[in-house]
């Protein structure tokens, strides 16, 4: 039960920033998604280090799905919701997540925190740069893309790729490079936010086929 608490404690504190930043901003919702979508990252080496079974972390998992599928019908929790254009994006991150679970949670931890890594950091940190700061940009599938957005995406990604690489104690190699612009790529298509699916377990399956075996 303490594990779990903690577990709850730390999406509660996340919950309370967003809606703490949300009061005083009230006109960038974006921002105030990325910390939710950023912020949820750490759970995986935090829910590996309290040595939470499996089982257990699906469960949480598939509950938490459920009520982001709630919330999206019934909207009782705008935050998690609370954007400026039509996105499955909050199903489809947990939905990965569950699935990213599924498939390495004991097989090979280092390329699930790879893929949900690469989703919540830097695809998060793309999307906050990417509306932050001015640059050359693109529309793709109607969503618009920028350079710094696209950039701040690959370089996060080839980060997060070298780091879980190097605590697995693998030699860099091309493939880090190849994982990052993997995702980078994968990110263009984020037409209802299918990227949150799409991108996290590509990355963590090719982490595991090319960098762990």
């Amino acid at each position: 039960m303490i594990k779990f608490a903690i577990i709850l404690l730390y999406l509660f504190t996340i919950f309370l920033i967003s809606a703490v930043f949300k009061k005083f901003n009230k006109d960038n919702k974006e921002i105030v998604r990325k910390i939710v979508h950023i912020g949820i990252g750490p759970l995986i080496p935090i829910a590996q280090y309290l040595k939470i079974d499996q089982n257990s972390a699906l469960i949480s998992t598939g509950i938490i799905s459920l009520m982001v599928f709630i919330n999206y019908n019934y909207q009782l929790f705008p935050t998690i919701e609370d954007v400026e254009r039509k996105s499955y994006g909050t199903l489809f991150y947990c939905l990965s997540l569950f699935i990213l679970i599924y498939l390495f949670w004991d097989k090979d931890p280092y390329a699930l925190m790879t893929g949900f890594f690469i989703m919540s950091f830097g695809d998060g940190l793309a999307g906050l740069i990417g509306k932050s700061i001015n640059s050359k940009s693109w529309i793709f599938f109607k969503q618009k893309k920028s350079f710094y957005g696209t950039m701040t995406m690959f370089l996060t990604s080839l980060i997060i790729v070298y780091s879980t690489g190097y605590a697995q104690q693998n030699i860099f190699n091309f493939n880090y490079f190849t994982i990052a612009f993997l995702a980078t790529f994968l990110e263009q298509f984020s037409i209802f936010g299918i990227d949150n699916l799409i991108v996290p377990i590509s990355s963590g399956l090719y982490f595991n086929f090319f960098i762990t075996n």
